[in-house]
């Protein structure tokens, strides 16, 4: 059955709100499990006006385009429109996994999840209002066709994290249904499955009468969204996905009250957990980890790996300023004859490997060749992700100026700096 791949895969996203966080600002996190040889990107797109009429065209979906769309920093697998998680210049954090529910799998076109947090990052100056833009869109448009860049589709519904300044949303679908959870303070993960019981803030004008039509729930007493919609028997992603869960929501009741970017990358990084995927069909193809002050003078920090597996990639910063020097050594090449975009899909493969994936691949193979050479270069690399950790903490804390040259080329001379050492 589509979408019932027996291989392992999974996401995890994290938010932490205070009093969980070390200082006043709400931290995002989320790793991105993907096909193995997929390659993800780092994509910075400007803030734009549109004129009535416009489209956009999604993955495989032509909509209606927004008047005003808002500068976003995105990681996405490079075949696709869309997103696994990103950032606007407001301050707003989104990411998806995949879930399996009652409501029937799509496997015509219509939205990826991927698309969807992108258009909500595009589209919403807070995370309530991302989190409408993409409920709107999901009623209007639905979510369906392939995730994955092969000709056997793989298709799954989709839980949303999303985050900013001042709070959090969990947001989880059912083909065209959802409901939506504010989280005030705290932390809180998701991982491929539903999980909003009965504290439900927003949801689908029609979602009970649809569950009270299918004979899933009485309409009698206690409305759970996560027991009414999930699947009686689970796919194996599914519950291993309980026991990650279980995991990350550990860790963070360990760190509480002292939650910082460190944390959630070395929650990231944590492969005993499954929180980090390295096996023989999927692994973390890219991670990212944000930083917003509540104070809304002080610029958000957002790090992306732009690489598989955090536990031997460098976590990155970025800043949105107003003219971000371009990164093209974290883009993919782009192809005439696009196999992606091309009907039907999927009946060949290309190259999409960036710079930094290819020079990132070959350090990956020496650690695996050769322990004592490989330990020095981690080693190495994470002096450097260090570096760029002290600069953006006097950033945050207002020890340092913010020098708009600088932030513009920030992101830029990281990856340069973490090439260098691959040579």
């Amino acid at each position: 059955m589509a979408g019932w791949d027996p291989a392992p895969s999974s996401c995890d996203c994290f938010v932490a709100l205070p009093p969980h966080t070390a200082a006043p600002a709400v931290i995002f996190g989320k790793n991105a499990d993907r096909p193995r040889n997929e390659v993800q990107e780092v994509l910075y797109v400007p803030a734009a006006t549109h004129e009535p009429g416009d489209k956009v065209q999604c993955t495989y979906l032509e909509i209606e385009q927004a008047h005003r769309t808002h500068a976003v920093v995105l990681s996405r697998p490079a075949w696709l429109w869309g997103a696994e998680m990103g950032a606007n210049e407001h301050g707003v954090c989104v990411g998806n996994e995949g879930v399996w529910t009652r409501e029937p799998l799509g496997e015509e076109e219509a939205l990826l999840g991927m698309d969807l947090v992108r258009l909500g990052l595009e589209r919403g100056s807070s995370a309530r209002e991302a989190m409408e833009v993409i409920t709107a869109l999901l009623e209007r448009h639905g979510q369906g066709g392939s995730c994955k860049e092969e000709p056997v589709p793989f298709v799954y519904h989709n839980t949303f994290l999303l985050a900013d300044r001042a709070e959090a949303w969990v947001l989880e679908t059912a083909g065209r249904y959802w409901a939506a959870q504010r989280i005030p303070e705290g932390s809180h993960n998701i991982s491929n499955q539903l999980s909003i019981g009965g504290d439900i803030t927003a949801e689908h004008a029609g979602l009970r009468q649809r569950a009270l039509s299918q004979g899933w729930w009485s309409g009698h007493g206690h409305f759970s969204f996560a027991e009414v919609f999930s699947l009686s028997q689970q796919p194996p992603r599914m519950e291993a996905a309980k026991a990650r869960y279980r995991a990350g929501r550990e860790l963070l009741r360990q760190h509480a009250g002292h939650i910082t970017a460190e944390t959630f990358m070395a929650i990231l990084r944590d492969k005993g957990s499954g929180i980090c995927v390295d096996s023989e069909g999927f692994r973390t193809a890219g991670s990212m980890v944000s930083v917003l002050p509540r104070d809304p003078t002080v610029p958000c920090v957002h790090f992306f790996t732009a690489t598989p597996d955090p536990s031997r990639s460098v976590f990155k910063p970025f800043v949105f300023v107003a003219d971000p020097k371009p990164v093209p050594q974290v883009r993919s090449p782009t192809f005439p004859e696009d196999p992606a975009k091309q009907l039907p899909r999927f009946r060949s493969a290309v190259d999409r490997r960036h710079e930094l994936y290819r020079r990132h691949q070959a350090a990956l193979e020496l650690m695996e060749r050769d322990q004592e050479q490989g330990q020095k270069l981690l080693e190495t690399l994470r002096a450097l992700e260090k570096q760029g950790l002290e600069g953006m903490r006097e950033l945050l804390e207002g020890t340092v100026p913010a020098r708009p040259q600088e932030l513009a080329d920030l992101f830029f001379d990281c990856v340069e700096a973490e090439l260098k050492f691959y040579t």
